[in-house]
């Protein structure tokens, strides 16, 4: 299906609404029938109408077609953040007694999931290095249910072989769910590699705006449905028709959003790369980065975040440099039109900061919409404040 058809589109019959070009947002908690019949249709499947806003809307109904053909799926649910499409999607495939294998270091809410909260229903987690699939078929036990991947992650990039996994998964009967937040529908197909539940953050790159909080999950419609019957309906955490709303505004400029952030981008690191108080960066298209060649093989593009590793020899190096910057704003997330960065060691307390530890010494930036020239001076007048430090 062309990329241009699904965001201006698809889903979108005009001739509902006035032929408005901009869809409306139904602003309705409930939808009135016309016979006990009807009505108890949809009391008994609600899957296949409008209902009760907290499961189907004309809105994100129009969002939810275009996200799971953006990502080559059947169907989508979307949530009120990328918290709670992890949480809802996990949940949705585990029993007591379970076993899950998770990639070492996802985000961290879905690390508390696995860490904190599922063990307290007698299902649990072995956390790998997902850069070697053998480590994935070690950890494999009779009982697991789940492989969990995110790939790449969102601070040292680190990747799974997908295809590689989903093989191994489908060949044991079991279910591989995926966090494609960092690359997109766009730029990584997890499904074609054989990936069966493919979440990600819309609040990030879909929106592109940073006004919007939103999560999504895409896979077959059998697997969309189930969830959507039980734990979706459930836990409530669908996303509300204005936020749905605003998610269509940001995916008319997705792809030349990310077009614009990727060659920044490119420009950001090139340069960096020479810089002498850099020691190390880390983007997944940089040809030195370890795993380069499989970045290559099965992502298409990576736009906006890379991760720095400053040559500090304290905390109030690496705090100048962040406080220095004038047109970087300091925050966590990321795909919105404006640049961020977010240093490791804002999560740490000042004693445990480790000049030699290198993840303590790193920053995360996401090089947004503004011109890569006006972004790469901000960023070296705040290098040159270490020099001077």
């Amino acid at each position: 299906m062309d990329l241009s058809y699904i965001i201006n589109e698809l889903g979108e019959e005009r001739d509902l609404y006035f032929n408005a070009i901009a869809p409306p947002i139904v602003q309705s908690s409930n939808f009135a029938f016309d016979t006990v019949a009807a009505l108890r249709e949809l009391l008994l499947d609600e899957y296949n109408g409008f209902l009760y806003s907290r499961g189907n809307n004309p809105t994100i109904d129009i969002l939810r077609q275009k996200l799971a053909a953006l990502d080559g799926a059947e169907d989508a649910l979307v949530f009120g953040s990328g918290a709670a499409a992890i949480f809802t999607t996990v949940l949705s495939q585990l029993k007591k007694g379970d076993h899950v294998v998770c990639v070492r270091d996802p985000y961290s809410w879905a690390r508390r999931l696995f860490e904190n909260i599922l063990p307290r229903f007698g299902v649990d987690t072995t956390f790998v290095d997902g850069t070697a699939t053998a480590h994935f078929e070690a950890a494999l036990q009779p009982n697991t249910a789940l492989i969990y991947l995110e790939s790449p992650n969102s601070l040292t990039f680190e990747l799974q072989d997908v295809a590689a996994i989903a093989q191994l998964a489908r060949s044991r009967g079991i279910t591989t769910i995926i966090d494609n937040s960092y690359c997109t529908p766009l730029y990584q197909q997890a499904h074609v590699m054989g990936i069966d539940l493919c979440l990600q953050s819309a609040t990030k790159f879909i929106s592109g705006h940073s006004d919007t909080m939103a999560g999504v999950v895409t896979g077959t419609r059998e697997k969309i449905r189930r969830i959507f019957a039980s734990e979706f309906l459930n836990i409530g955490s669908g996303i509300a028709p204005f936020n749905a709303w605003l998610l269509l505004r940001g995916l008319r400029t997705l792809e030349i959003r990310l077009q614009r952030s990727a060659a920044s981008t490119a420009k950001v690191v090139e340069r960096l790369k020479r810089h002498p108080l850099i020691e190390k960066i880390f983007f997944p298209l940089d040809p030195d980065f370890p795993q380069y060649e499989l970045a290559t093989r099965q992502m298409k593009g990576a736009a906006g975040l890379l991760t720095i590793q400053l040559k500090a020899d304290n905390r109030d190096q690496v705090e100048l440099f962040c406080n220095s910057l004038q047109h970087f704003l300091m925050a966590v997330s990321w795909g919105g039109h404006e640049s961020l960065a977010f240093p490791a060691c804002a999560s740490l307390k000042a004693e445990d900061f480790n000049v030699n530890e290198p993840k303590h010494r790193m920053v995360r930036l996401y090089i947004g919409l503004e011109d890569p020239g006006y972004l790469i001076a901000d960023l070296e007048q705040a290098l040159e404040k270490i020099g001077k430090a």
